[in-house]
């Protein structure tokens, strides 16, 4: 695998420029597999699919000079600053269970080299004894996949439990009841510094590097931009007649707005940490639309669709259920 470098080293980038360069890697460079791993200032940052308000304590983050945006991938909310490693993985394969399996075991073993008892967990965690020291999340673009995550080394909590909200649905479903019993720091299992883990991670997973160039940085300064729209940061918040909340076991959280009116869905809203695998619109929202709002009017509606090749572990049977 290849390790991708900075020309030079600027201390302090905000956390989209990294998310642009991914993109710039995927889009750019040769297919190959590629790595790289990155740090920034205290930041939150939540899911393409969910909801700012429901995910981010937007005045705690303002009031702490916490940065907060959202990414591309599905997944939930993450808390991330100089004490955590961000990793980032680019390949061109675009099985997503293969893919994120492999990247998942690469940084597992990784761990486990160290001496330490990581284990791949659930849809997208990696847990040293039973709590949470890396959360991972993905998404596509045309021919490449990308797969990003966290490495948490000795991060601030108090900045963690405060800037993110949770809901008590997730808590629930990990058995704890808050998020501090969940996680832990890999400080407290390693003798590296949070450096000399960077060099071990790069060492173990990477046999070449590669140097951008300045045109390269610059290119994705220009893609950096996106990422600071106030749209794509917000999104809309939708006005329902009916909405709610739950979580199905393997899939993820769903917060759920129905506009449903003389009987009929206007319009469906999926929000939450779930993963999109597919195009989430054209192939499901678009088709309930108009649908009857009973059960055999979402079955009609869906009919011949397959939600697994939408949303990542979804049965028909669970999101009818969801819904109705």
């Amino acid at each position: 695998m290849v390790y991708v470098t900075l020309p030079t080293e600027k201390q302090y980038r905000r956390l989209p420029f990294y998310l642009a360069m991914e993109e710039f890697v995927a889009r750019e460079l040769p297919a190959q597999d590629y790595f790289f791993i990155w740090q920034v200032e205290p930041t939150v940052i939540f899911g393409r699919n969910q909801l700012v308000d429901t995910e981010v304590d937007v005045d705690f983050c303002r009031a702490h000079d916490i940065q907060f945006y959202r990414r591309k991938s599905g997944g939930g909310c993450v808390f991330a600053d100089r004490s955590n490693l961000m990793l980032s993985y680019i390949t061109p394969t675009t099985n997503v269970n293969f893919t994120f399996n492999r990247y998942m075991l690469m940084v597992e073993d990784a761990l486990q080299r160290l001496g330490v008892d990581a284990r791949t967990s659930g849809r997208n965690d990696i847990l040293i004894g039973g709590k949470k020291v890396s959360g991972n999340a993905f998404y596509h673009i045309p021919g490449r996949s990308i797969v990003h995550g966290t490495m948490l080394y000795d991060t601030n909590l108090d900045y963690m439990l405060n800037a993110t909200t949770p809901s008590a649905v997730k808590l629930r479903s990990k058995g704890v009841e808050s998020v501090r019993q969940h996680i832990t720091t890999l400080c407290n299992h390693i003798s590296l510094t949070i450096d000399g883990l960077k060099e071990h991670l790069r060492s173990v997973l990477c046999n070449e590097t590669v140097v951008l160039t300045a045109d390269d940085v610059s290119a994705i300064e220009l893609l950096e931009q996106q990422y600071y729209d106030d749209d794509f940061i917000y999104g809309n918040n939708p006005a329902a007649s009916l909405s709610l909340v739950e979580r199905i076991e393997g899939v993820g959280e769903f917060c759920v707005s129905l506009d449903v009116k003389e009987g009929r869905i206007r319009k469906v809203v999926l929000a939450g940490d779930f993963f999109i695998i597919g195009d989430l619109d054209s192939m499901l929202l678009d088709k309930l639309k108009g649908a009857e709002y009973s059960r055999a009017g979402i079955e009609a509606a869906l009919a011949g669709v397959d939600l697994s090749a939408v949303i990542m572990n979804l049965k028909k049977e669970q999101l009818i259920n969801l819904l109705i």
